[in-house]
């Protein structure tokens, strides 16, 4: 049997080193816990970047990719199958009336709601779309250029024409960005990658009514906010205008989450919107997939049947509890903010080696914005876990 060792030394020498990986391989992992291959355990806590939404190797998910993978695995999409059909509908039933796209990731996924705005927008001579600072919406050349964050585009200029950034929250700003070109607004309902910032209470139905006002395609991104993470089935539901009314995008977009694990896109969007794509316009091969389609309803169904909504609410509250209430803590947060068990603890000053000094104590964290920890574990983590979590997080946080 191969040591830990000469395994890193092999995807050393195989593989780009584009991401910066940690010296550990993950060989198993069951509800939150991962091992690796010297057998230590590590509570979860961030879920493959939220991927993992129902945790490792969840009984659900198998026995779906194990039934569809019997049956019928990739036929394109010249071809109607009942497993995407399955899921659009699931979307119609937990977010708004609209039609599905689907792909492999939620770049793509916005990738093709931006090409949607432009179609919406091109007998205007509208194109730009405008995004906010902070942001993220993936590493394709486009998205990089919607991303808000200037080291995403470092050494890729030329930008892809088209795109600029405003301050969120800033309404004037925003309002005065547009011009007679613009095509379409795409902002996060939580900015995950730019450190879990949410928006002044009114500023999502303002961005709705300036959409309204100037014929605008309003795309939220909810690659991450997506599928229970917020507490909610996506994030824009928290979103009410002044009279209470809900404020719905004319387009949404998933990744992450959908799949639990496995490799999901969604562009969701309203149907008189989404009639501008037709055939030519856009595609993916493998793209609705019928065994990732039949995991990602299943995601759906053991979010529903288990009430892991109100679950991971719960969870979140009491986390937010916890850690402002630390006394080992105190003046060492300078906020925690989010929703549900998508949280960002902003430190005080930049942490060192934060996540490798977690993996230590064994959990699973991660560290953005140079100051903010993020915690996204499976929403099915029971409670006793994850207090043990937060108390190794606690005291993994008390030596910085």
């Amino acid at each position: 049997m191969a040591t830990t060792e000469e395994i890193l030394e092999r995807g050393r020498t195989a593989l780009i080193g584009n991401y910066g990986r940690l010296p550990v391989v993950m060989q198993r992992g069951e509800g939150s816990l991962l091992w690796d291959t010297d057998g230590k355990q590590y509570i979860d806590l961030f879920a493959g970047f939220g991927g993992a939404i129902l945790g490792h190797c969840h009984p659900a998910l198998i026995e779906a990719a194990t039934r569809q993978a019997a049956k019928l695995w990739h036929v394109g999409n010249t071809f109607y199958t009942e497993p995407q059909i399955d899921l659009a509908e699931r979307l119609n039933r937990t977010a708004f009336p609209g039609q599905a796209f689907f792909c492999h990731s939620g770049v793509e996924a916005n990738e093709a709601a931006c090409k949607l705005a432009r179609l919406r927008g091109k007998e205007r001579g509208r194109w730009k779309v405008i995004s906010l600072n902070k942001s993220f919406h993936g590493r394709s050349l486009a998205m990089i250029s919607a991303t808000g964050n200037p080291k995403t585009k470092a050494g890729f200029e030329p930008m892809v024409p088209g795109f600029i950034q405003v301050e969120p929250g800033d309404i004037a700003a925003l309002k005065s960005a547009i011009d007679t070109e613009t095509a379409g607004i795409i902002m996060e309902p939580i900015q995950g990658e730019g450190g879990i910032n949410v928006y002044p209470a009114a500023y999502p139905a303002q961005v709705r009514q300036l959409c309204d006002e100037n014929g605008l395609t309003l795309i939220f991104d909810e690659v991450w906010t997506g599928c229970g993470r917020t507490g909610k089935w996506f994030g824009h539901q928290y979103f009410t205008d002044a009279a209470g009314r809900p404020v719905l995008p004319d387009i949404m977009t998933l990744g992450k989450a959908i799949g639990g694990g496995l490799p999901v896109g969604a562009m969701f969007a309203r149907p008189e919107v989404a009639k501008l794509l037709v055939p030519g316009t856009h595609g993916c091969t493998l793209g609705a997939n019928p065994i990732c389609m039949a995991v990602a309803t299943a995601v759906f169904d053991t979010i529903e049947s288990g009430k892991l909504l109100d679950h991971g609410n719960r969870l979140g509250e009491f986390a937010v509890a916890r850690l402002s209430r630390e006394p080992r803590l105190a003046g060492r947060i300078a906020g925690i903010r989010g929703r549900g068990l998508m949280l960002g603890i902003e430190m005080t000053t930049p942490p060192e080696k934060i996540v490798e000094k977690g993996l230590e104590k064994g959990i699973v964290i991660n560290l953005t914005a140079q100051k903010v920890i993020r915690l996204a574990p499976p929403l099915t983590i029971p409670q006793e876990l994850w207090e043990k979590g937060l108390d190794l997080l606690i005291d993994t946080l008390a030596l910085v």
